[in-house]
């Protein structure tokens, strides 16, 4: 039989050599995640021969003072170790360039220097913009790239831009950012990371799904009774992070990027191929399916908000969120948020989709977990016991990436008891190496031109819409789900409990 894939998207485009040139080059991204993540390709033997890396920030600098920066930090987090030999190797490609973001002459001395690498690699002139800066400046960075003619293409080589979250604030300013992105490059070469994406079981969910004939044909309404997104963190505000996280918030924070594109890729319709604009063309349906809750009493009904008090995580006492550093002691800012969503499509009619992200839980975990309806009871229904529940496909994103299956099975012994059993998958005992970084996948995602793993200006537009409406109704309206509180080291706030009672359901326990 043959393949009934084109052949040009079963196999994956090469990344080519570039200069990657990182905006915001002295931050916490860059030297915790972007160059530890180069660094890691390199020692795969992924990262393409030829790669130059340039840091782009305002404090004064030398090479070396730069270069020993990222040596330390590597040490400490890279995945695979530090090698020395190799690190060596590695930081004659790294050089660092000092200017204000909107300083004009500084981007034209960047461009003279980008052109000198160009020369000394023998003329390839691919370049990959990498805004890893505070949001506050994308727009002078932007609008200074454009001025100095550094989003032009030379030739037949190319030139991209990643662009970090967040993507706005809410849909105005993230159609303003598109807006100003878009007038420095085309959409085909603009990239919104959304490391969520890159991560390997997030990946592994198109493929589990529409290669496994056993899930494709249940997965709809007429199976499905409900499904859970769960982000929890064990955290509060460390490290400062309280100034920025009063400004934005659970919602804004995590839902309407990371969780909202995963409950895209469960709730999709097959894609008519696996180019990059199959796949989000399908993820831009869900988004304009999602239910809309626009008025107050919506938002009361099927979304709560919360914030954690004092507590004990992992036994040590911690302080309440509006005790934190840098956040407000009158703070209406959630640490928590639940929300039901509800796809209307044919596929997921009446099925909820229940999201929610919280601070201070008991642990770090992200998952999907599919809650499968429950077989009549008429055979075991009168057993001791009953039956113990329906079946549950989880999907765990993060920390022990990968899968597991709880079915139902007879306990040993003279007597029909039942107990729930579980099937078991992971990712690093089971192909005996641990999963590559996501931004490891996706920076080579985007040296390939391949972006299928980024999201698309009318992905990003209609998640904020969705979002908008509920941020609205709690500035409009104190009965649009009232601010509740939870102890830290708990599971959240009762209401998120009731709000799942009220159909029916209950949260699955991590």
């Amino acid at each position: 039989m043959s393949n009934p894939f084109r052949e040009d998207l079963v196999s994956r485009a090469q990344p080519k050599a570039c200069t990657v040139v990182i905006f915001g080059a002295t931050g916490d991204l860059t030297h915790r995640k972007l160059v530890p993540a180069l660094y890691n390709l390199l020692v795969d033997g992924e990262l393409p021969t030829g790669v130059k890396i340039v840091g782009f920030a305002r404090r004064e600098k030398s090479d070396e003072e730069y270069r020993d920066g990222l040596e330390e930090i590597n040490r400490e987090v890279s995945r695979s170790g530090h090698e020395d030999a190799l690190w060596k190797q590695f930081r004659e490609c790294i050089s660092y360039h000092q200017s204000e973001f909107q300083d004009g002459d500084g981007y034209k001395r960047l461009g003279e220097r980008l052109d000198a690498i160009d020369r000394e690699r023998g003329g390839q002139g691919n370049r990959l913009f990498y805004l890893a800066s505070a949001p506050e400046f994308f727009d002078d960075i932007l609008e200074q790239m454009r001025d100095a003619g550094l989003n032009e293409h030379k030739g037949e080589c190319w030139s991209r831009v990643i662009v970090e979250k967040p993507f706005g604030t809410d849909l105005p300013s993230a159609q303003h950012l598109n807006t100003i992105v878009n007038a420095t490059f085309e959409e085909k070469d603009t990239y919104r990371i959304d490391h969520y994406l890159g991560k390997e079981t997030a990946q592994n969910i198109m493929v589990l799904r529409f290669a496994n004939a056993i899930f494709e044909p249940i997965w709809n309404s007429r199976y499905i009774e409900s499904v859970e997104i769960t982000c929890a963190e064990h955290l509060g505000m460390e490290g400062g992070r309280g100034g920025y996280y009063d400004k934005s918030g659970a919602l804004r924070d995590m839902v309407q990027n990371h969780l909202l594109q995963l409950l895209s890729l469960v709730a999709m319709e097959p894609p008519t191929d696996l180019s990059a604009d199959g796949v989000r063309d399908e993820k831009v349906k869900v988004f304009r399916s999602l239910r809309q809750w626009d008025t107050p009493e919506l938002v009361a009904a099927n979304v709560v908000r919360g914030q954690y008090v004092a507590g004990y995580v992992n036994g040590q006492e911690v302080i309440g969120y509006r005790e934190e550093d840098r956040v407000d002691p009158e703070s209406m800012t959630e640490a928590y948020v639940a929300v039901r969503v509800m796809v209307d499509t044919w596929r997921w009619s009446g099925v909820p989709f229940y999201v929610r992200m919280g601070k201070r839980l008991p642990k770090k975990a992200t998952e999907i977990s599919i809650h499968f309806k429950e077989v009549p009871g008429v055979l075991f229904g009168a057993l001791p016991g009953g039956l113990p529940g329906g079946n549950v496909l989880v999907m765990r994103i993060q920390p022990d990436e990968g899968i597991s299956l709880r079915i139902t099975s007879k306990l040993p012994g003279t007597s029909l008891r039942m107990e729930p059993v579980k099937m078991d998958f992971h990712y690093a005992s089971s192909f005996g190496k641990s999963s590559p970084e996501a931004y490891e996948r996706l920076l080579l995602d985007a040296m390939a031109g391949d972006a299928t793993l980024f999201a698309r200006r009318d992905e990003v537009e209609e998640a904020w819409r969705f979002v908008d409406h509920i941020e609205r109704a709690w500035h409009q309206s104190e009965k649009a789900s009232p601010m509740t509180e939870y102890a830290a080291g708990s599971w959240g706030p009762r209401e998120a409990d009731e709000l799942l009672a009220a159909h029916g359901h209950a949260w699955r326990r991590l």
